[in-house]
């Protein structure tokens, strides 16, 4: 395996990893304010603060670990998308910026303020809505170089079906993944009438996120053929990700094995994101950027893989620690502690 493709995988695990946490994350945000506004909010806000208190610091930090690699291994990425997302880019980092001022405020202040749930709620949904954009920008199509200059055409990005497709799906499986967490976070808690709500909630969303992803696949056959060949010849994970997606879907219909359904829902997203991932390549960005051409250089590119696996080595430990001593602790779950 060159290392080249060694690179390219330990990116996309930690960008698969900041997927499933910051999906939780965001959605969760979207949940607090509905229960809110519908007046459940007695129901679930309290299992959604003792998720968040001891995790939102560590969201976004597979996030940063992809950035950092992407530009490093392949530093054409930066001059390319620098550019581009500029303006997606500066959205998203604001979005964040509030969403962090809502955890300082929120969460340690003396007072609930509506203002800042609300700004908890959208930024749940807008700040995927916006890194959404990268992965539709790297179909190609929408970024052009003229006399050295790169330019994003938003009138064909705003006008795209796939474009669209691509919001819906972010904003659909971020609601998905983080309802079906609360369920197993829920019945963990032993909380019933949130079990209940939020299992409400699983069942809801499983459908949109199915037909996203059918409705996204069909899309990026008309936009990019291509690629759309290439993941037709890895049917075989898509077709996985749909058997844990009838999996999940089945334990929560049952009420039983709400962990499983949940590792299932991960599952899901794994052979779907890899499988994605797999047919995208040799291509970061369609036409300008594969991993062959715009690599680093090989002694820097062997440096960057020692410290991204040194920095798996060390995160995934961290978050086992994380989870034994809050998210999987029996009396820190059900609010003894």
């Amino acid at each position: 395996m060159s290392y080249e493709i060694i690179g390219i995988t330990a990116l996309w695990i930690f960008l698969y990893g900041y997927l499933i946490v910051a999906s939780v994350d965001f959605g969760a945000g979207f949940f607090a304010y509905y229960a809110k506004v519908t007046g459940n909010d007695h129901i679930i806000n309290k299992l959604i603060s003792r998720y968040l208190s001891p995790v939102w610091e560590v969201t976004n930090v597979f996030f940063v670990f992809f950035f950092v690699g992407i530009v490093g291994f392949f530093p054409d990425s930066a001059y390319y998308y620098g550019t581009a997302l500029l303006v997606p880019g500066s959205i998203a980092i604001i979005l964040l910026a509030i969403r962090g001022s809502f955890y300082a405020f929120e969460n340690y202040g003396s007072k609930q303020s509506n203002v800042y749930m609300f700004l908890y709620g959208a930024t749940g949904l807008l700040i995927p809505a916006s890194l959404s954009t990268a992965m539709t920008l790297s179909e190609g199509g929408f970024i052009t170089e003229i006399n050295g200059t790169v330019s994003l055409d938003y009138l064909a990005l705003f006008t795209s079906p796939y474009s669209w497709s691509v919001v819906f799906l972010a904003l659909v499986s971020v609601l998905y993944i983080s309802a079906t967490f609360l369920v197993y976070y829920a019945a963990r808690a032993d909380d019933q009438k949130a079990l209940q709500l939020v299992r409400k909630y699983a069942l809801f969303w499983a459908t949109p996120t199915i037909v996203a992803s059918l409705t996204t696949f069909i899309a990026l056959g008309q936009h990019n053929p291509e690629h759309y060949d290439k993941m037709l010849d890895l049917w075989w994970m898509f077709g996985l990700s749909v058997a844990f997606f009838m999996i999940a879907m089945w334990l929560v219909y049952i009420g039983k094995y709400y962990g499983w359904a949940f590792i299932s829902v991960m599952l899901q997203f794994f052979f779907a994101f890899f499988g994605y991932g797999a047919s995208h390549l040799p291509y970061i960005l369609y036409p300008y950027i594969n991993i062959y051409d715009s690599v680093t250089y090989e002694s820097t590119a062997i440096a960057l893989i020692i410290v991204f696996i040194a920095g798996l080595l060390l995160l995934i430990p961290s978050l086992i620690l994380l989870m034994r001593l809050f998210l999987f602790n029996a009396d820190y779950v059900k609010g003894k502690k």
